[in-house]
């Protein structure tokens, strides 16, 4: 009996400190990261479980928005290669992982590129989405996501796009013809209209798929 009355005791003190963690009450605060866009040769983004759109800006400027809470927060600087990074911190307890995901809106990164000679694009996240408009770089694109799909406008590389996803599925369209690019792809578990692998080429398309689709078309313009 007096076993049976502590197991009852835990239980009941388990479900306050369960109940207590569920209240999301930490709050999500939106901001924005703003540069100039003629000063940067790249853009490097690797976060966790946050969706990303990319857009075309209006100005001059590279404009990031993004929501930060005290327990999560993010790390935005300029390397010395003139590349501006973006990479996700958090000082989280195993409890604030129990309970209500933040808000769909809390968990997405706006980022707006204006029409610039930027030389590299490479974005990185998991458990969500990445969308891509109609853009060109002078060197390379390079694109993963685990655990959410990849699609994106006509895309225009100097040198080389690469694209890597798990468990989510790719479509977009490159531009230039298919004899352009030499590929290399990798499909498990999925569909994909790539050959496996194609020489000649002055460019590269690199792409790997893991319980996925990958539908890519060409476009000249």
């Amino acid at each position: 009996m007096k076993k049976i009355r502590v197991l009852a005791l835990c239980l009941v003190l388990g479900s306050f400190v369960l109940a207590g963690c569920s209240d999301n009450s930490d709050p999500y605060v939106q901001k924005e990261y703003t540069a100039d866009a003629w000063q940067m040769e790249g853009i490097h983004i690797d976060v966790r479980d946050r969706q990303i759109e990319v857009s075309k800006a209006q100005d001059d400027q590279i404009h990031i928005a993004y929501f930060e809470s005290s327990k999560e927060t993010y790390a935005i600087g300029v390397s010395d290669g003139n590349v501006l990074t973006m990479t996700s911190t958090d000082s989280k307890d195993w409890t604030d992982y129990i309970g209500r995901k933040p808000s769909a809106e809390s968990r997405k990164i706006w980022l707006r590129i204006p029409d610039s000679h930027l030389d590299t694009l490479t974005l990185s996240t998991t458990n969500e989405d990445i969308s891509l408009p109609a853009m060109a770089v002078t060197g390379s694109i390079s694109i993963s996501s685990n655990g959410g799909d990849i699609t994106f406008g006509n895309l225009d590389v100097g040198n080389t796009l690469s694209l890597t996803v798990k468990n989510g599925d790719i479509s977009g369209t490159v531009v230039g013809s298919y004899d352009d690019f030499a590929i290399r792809s990798e499909i498990k578990k999925g569909e994909s209209n790539l050959p496996d692998n194609k020489e000649g080429g002055e460019k590269t398309l690199q792409v790997s798929g893991n319980n996925g689709d990958v539908n890519i078309s060409f476009v000249n313009e």
